[in-house]
């Protein structure tokens, strides 16, 4: 069945909605026939500019002003859904190592608080939105998000059957090109602006993921979980180097000067670690780290193969996109 129609009369929240991802998100399910979509958010502005900006003729669109923090608020936002995308997060790396109580109150308290709204409410299906950073984390925002994980791969386990139905899982994956705070949105803000570009090193790797594929992976992940799970993207990646030249071609030559590694910055992404790798399966298109303490570990594993790498899934050792390939993306995600 299509993912159109299994989302056909569904009525699904969006933590964080008003994000990059939130809008995107919001958009492409506008397509199908959803029945409500409602932005859960705590900036009031950004909330009036996403209501003008995108096109809701069926007023399908709701906007819940909220914080995760808050659970009363959120179990309101949350009664009759569905379907729930929890992608609120405080999520820049130096503001986080500078507030870490902040970050753990939105992102872990705050997750555990939108796993109990879901529980309250009956939720069907609940996906918390993650990051390449929770993966061996080096700084505290990556902490806090791998908290997120744990938080929704176990709450199956507070499931009673006979009073609840709610499924939840996890996604990871990196930055997508394009978002707000990513790489390159800000090489080609200087670029356009006649300034080198600030590089920390150019032999750094990251994961390359187009907002299309970073949405298509959700909702089909979405659909295929069983609960527990924590689905990974198969993609390839580039080094800064690459996507220097690549935006020097498309643009035009600025230069570049090298900056210090920022605080809690890793040289190479990974979305599988080591000790991962044994709980880790496969598919075509997708990883799957499994809980081995999950009611649903034996019945989800049979549907997958056993990965047979023997290294890390990082972006140091994926195959790398040619220049040539980095501008496609580029060009076809409409950053410039």
């Amino acid at each position: 069945m299509e993912i159109g129609k299994k989302i056909n009369g569904k009525t699904i929240v969006i933590t964080g909605g008003t994000g990059s991802l939130g809008q995107a998100l919001t958009k492409r399910l506008l397509k199908t026939e959803v029945k409500t979509i409602r932005i859960f958010s705590r900036n009031e502005n950004k909330q009036i500019t996403m209501a003008e900006n995108i096109e809701d003729k069926d007023g399908r669109l709701r906007f819940f002003i909220g914080d995760v923090r808050d659970d009363h608020r959120l179990k309101h936002a949350l009664e009759g859904a569905d379907i729930v995308f929890h992608a609120a997060a405080l999520k820049h790396v130096p503001v986080i190592e500078y507030n870490p109580f902040e970050g753990i109150k939105t992102n872990v308290i705050g997750s555990q608080n939108v796993i109990d709204a879901c529980l309250h409410q009956d939720v069907q299906i609940a996906v918390g939105i993650g990051t390449d950073k929770a993966v061996s984390p080096l700084n505290t925002y990556g902490a806090t998000k791998l908290l997120m994980e744990k938080l929704f791969v176990t709450a199956n386990n507070y499931l009673n059957p006979k009073k609840h139905k709610t499924k939840f899982l996890a996604l990871r994956y990196g930055n997508v090109l394009g978002s707000s705070g990513s790489v390159i949105p800000r090489f080609i803000n200087m670029i356009k602006q006649n300034k080198k570009i600030t590089i920390t090193d150019p032999n750094m790797t990251r994961f390359s993921l187009t907002m299309d594929q970073a949405l298509d992976f959700i909702l089909d992940s979405t659909f295929s979980g069983k609960g527990s799970e924590i689905f990974v993207p198969k993609l390839k990646a580039y080094t800064i180097k690459d996507l220097k030249d690549a935006l020097f071609e498309l643009l035009k030559d600025t230069g570049y000067k090298k900056i210090p590694v920022r605080q809690g910055e890793k040289f190479h992404e990974t979305l599988i670690n080591y000790d991962e790798m044994r709980n880790t399966w496969e598919n075509k298109s997708k990883y799957i780290i499994l809980n081995p303490l999950s009611a649903n570990f034996d019945k989800v594993k049979s549907s997958y193969t056993k990965i047979d790498f023997q290294t890390p899934y990082s972006s140091e050792t994926v195959k790398k996109m040619s220049i040539k390939e980095l501008k496609a993306s580029i060009t076809n995600s409409n950053l410039l």
